[in-house]
């Protein structure tokens, strides 16, 4: 998990704001699915949407850092 959110923080805020965009739309797709019955993978609806948490903490993050570098 560690390395996980080390690579987020080493993206750019545009990049993570496209990863967290496709991660949002794949965990609507899986909720789709398991309401329909479809899904395979059950677990992977929570890994996606812990995966969308933390880039919103790093994308958080950048934000508090980049306001504190312009007072």
């Amino acid at each position: 998990m560690a390395t996980i959110t080390k690579e987020l923080r080493e993206l750019g805020v545009g990049e993570l704001a496209t990863k967290r965009r496709e991660l949002k739309e794949e965990a609507f797709n899986l909720r789709v699915q398991g309401e329909s019955g479809q899904i395979e993978n059950t677990a992977r609806i929570r890994k996606v949407r812990r995966d969308v948490a933390r880039i919103e903490t790093v994308l958080t993050e950048k934000r508090n850092l980049a306001g504190q570098a312009d007072s």
